[in-house]
């Protein structure tokens, strides 16, 4: 029989395998576990729309089969099992992933979209086997299929695979496990004890009995006497098999049964992840409609909790995995959300697309985001610290499903946002409201790259000076949550750049616009040295220190501009703010520039107007489109 080769990334697990740079040698059980156990849930799936399958829910099992003598350990199940092909497909290839990262160990990422059936969803859980074994054997016969398949390899050099005879559907994994070393005791992996104790830390969930045979010691009367003139006894060893799995799902079990401790045990296992969640949610509903939920807000973002990667809540129905990934439970503002539903009132018998649109599955979906928002809102008042770290990982999320459907599900999340007033405070907006003094009428807000920055803008200095909070935004997007919110408790929301902050009197209006009109021909002028920079040149009373400003005209705001730059398209790179100077006439840099204009020095009040431009493009974080042209601008002033 020819020996074939490992594709190449295969080749290379393989060889970091056996050579032990996964250091967590005894997780190997739990993957072949894993793997068995999905096997059987595809098979036990199956049987519920083929009567054909001849087995019942209680008929399935996983065995282990240590051999002292052979020095082999057997993980035998009786799912749905392997064809010639895909015992190709599956143990010959690793499944696919963007890259490997190593560091004492080694973490595989994610596989992509596709279905690898016994890799198991972590990509490497069959090749664990290697850490522990130096020759591996797999013998499987697929459901439907007539014939058998012997798949075997030795490690990184290749490996066999023919048909062979099996009587029963399922798959053998057969681990010859490796001569014991100094650092390593590969021969304790066939003790007893230690299945157990393997059985237990990783796989004790798994809904499927997982048995072993186990040895108990008894002992019986020989029906003699001790001198003492009490009975002897005999021991013997009993040989039972034996259930050394719970079987119970942990969230089917009650809370005086699981602690809060184990959830989040379950939750690093399941997701392999090394930090605690965030938030634990932990619902018991019966009712209209009956479900057990376990759920956890992880804690921090990464790729595998949006879009296409999302992790998701896995639905189940009376323990039967009816759907890995239930995007239409929660909306997609709480898409990072992951974690188990299970309820006995969901219909196994139809298709998935339907399952979707039950009134039962939007009546639970319903009610775990409230559970779900509850839960981040008992964070949010009890450890400010920790929400604030939540939202710094997800509430991206929340933003987006303000601004979602024409901000249809805006008063639903509008308590769970939070913004800067300061760079090391955050409050909400109904924080923002309560604190305001009497006097205030509006929720006023400065937009930035920054906080740093939004607070040295010159035209917070007029609403500092009156005692009113600013709430300062950095991105694009937050300016488009508060467009879609229109409102906080009566108060409106005011840009402190591009709106009328409301401070001026009728007649200080009317005055200004007097100056304006008496001072056309000088903004006119103005306008006219910059060109098509600017749209507009005005005054303002919006300034206190700062002799100029730049603000704009229109939807685009300058901070817009900067995020439309950095866009996919031409088009949308293309998107520019219609700018508008504003000047400080009380200021002396633009008195000086009015009085050479007054005088007829129009060249040099052109330069200072150039200046003042330039130098507000830089207050307000922009590019200035001629740098070197400034700097001689200045010292030609000298």
């Amino acid at each position: 029989m020819a020996k074939k080769q490992f594709k190449a990334e295969s080749k290379r697990l393989l060889d970091l395998m056996i050579n032990s740079i996964y250091t967590n040698k005894e997780i190997f059980l739990r993957e072949i576990i894993s793997n068995a156990s999905d096997a059987i849930d595809k098979l036990c799936y199956l049987s519920l729309t083929d009567d054909k399958v001849g087995l019942n829910r209680d008929d399935f099992k996983i065995d282990i089969i240590p051999d002292k003598t052979a020095r082999t350990i057997t993980v035998r199940d009786n799912g749905i099992g392997m064809s010639l092909q895909e015992a190709e497909q599956n143990l010959g290839v690793i499944a696919k992933s963007g890259s490997f990262k190593f560091k004492g160990e080694m973490e595989a990422e994610k596989a992509e979209s596709e279905d690898l059936s016994i890799i198991g969803q972590f990509g490497v859980g069959f090749y664990s086997a290697f850490m522990v074994s130096d020759k591996v054997t797999v013998i499987s016969r697929k459901y439907g299929e007539e014939k058998g398949v012997r798949w075997e390899s030795s490690g990184a050099d290749g490996y066999t695979v023919s048909e062979c005879d099996r009587d029963e559907v399922g798959t053998d994994v057969i681990m010859h496990l490796k001569t014991d070393t100094d650092e390593e005791i590969y021969g304790s992996y066939l003790e007893t004890w230690k299945i157990k104790a393997l059985v237990k830390k990783y796989s004790d969930y798994v809904r499927w009995p997982i048995k072993m045979d186990i040895d108990h010691q008894e002992r019986r009367e020989t029906g003699e006497k001790n001198n003492d003139g009490s009975p002897k006894y005999e021991y013997y060893t009993v040989t039972a098999n034996e259930t050394v799995n719970s079987m119970v799902p942990i969230w089917q079990r009650s809370k005086s049964d699981v602690s809060d401790e184990d959830c989040i045990t379950f939750y690093k296992e399941k997701h392999r992840d090394r930090k605690d969640p965030l938030a634990l949610v932990r619902v018991n509903a019966e009712g209209t409609v009956s479900y057990k939920a376990l759920l956890f807000v992880p804690g921090e973002e990464n790729n595998e909790f949006s879009g296409t990667n999302r992790i998701g809540i896995t639905l189940y129905s009376n323990g039967v995995m009816i759907m890995e990934k239930c995007e239409d439970l929660v909306h997609d503002y709480f898409e990072f959300v992951t974690g188990i539903v299970d309820s006995p009132d969901l219909s196994l018998n139809i298709s998935r697309e339907i399952l979707q649109h039950t009134r039962q599955l939007h009546v639970i979906g319903q009610n775990l985001e409230k559970k779900i928002k509850g839960e981040l809102e008992k964070m949010m008042k009890e450890d400010r610290p920790k929400y604030e770290d939540f939202f710094r990982n997800f509430g991206i999320h929340l933003k987006v499903g303000v601004c979602d459907e024409y901000g249809r599900y805006k008063d639903f999340l509008r308590d769970l946002l939070i913004f800067y007033t300061s760079e090391d405070k955050q409050i909400t907006l109904k924080e923002y409201v309560e604190a305001m003094p009497e006097s205030q009428k509006k929720i006023y807000y400065a937009t930035s790259d920054t906080v740093k920055h939004a607070m040295g803008l010159p035209q917070c200095e007029d609403v500092k000076s009156r005692g009113y909070e600013i709430i300062y935004l950095t991105s694009p997007l937050d300016e488009m949550v508060l467009e879609n919110l229109r409102e906080q408790d009566g108060k409106s929301f005011c840009n402190i750049v591009t709106d009328d902050l409301g401070f001026e009197t009728e007649e200080e209006k009317k005055a200004a616009e007097e100056k304006e009109i008496e001072s056309k021909d000088f903004l006119d002028f103005v306008k006219e040295s910059l060109g098509d920079k600017v749209s507009k040149v005005s005054f303002t009373r919006k300034l206190v220190s700062q002799p100029c400003a730049l603000t704009t005209d229109g939807g685009v705001s300058l901070e817009m501009e900067k995020y439309f730059r950095h866009g996919p398209s031409e088009e949308m790179r293309g998107i520019k703010a219609v700018r508008v100077l504003e000047l400080n006439g009380e200021h002396s840099a633009v008195k000086a520039m009015q009085a050479c204009f007054d005088s007829g020095d129009k060249e040099k009040a052109k330069k200072l107007a150039e200046i003042l431009y330039a130098s507000s493009e830089l207050v307000a974080g922009v590019d200035v489109e001629d740098p070197v042209g400034f700097v001689n601008l200045i010292t030609e002033l000298f």
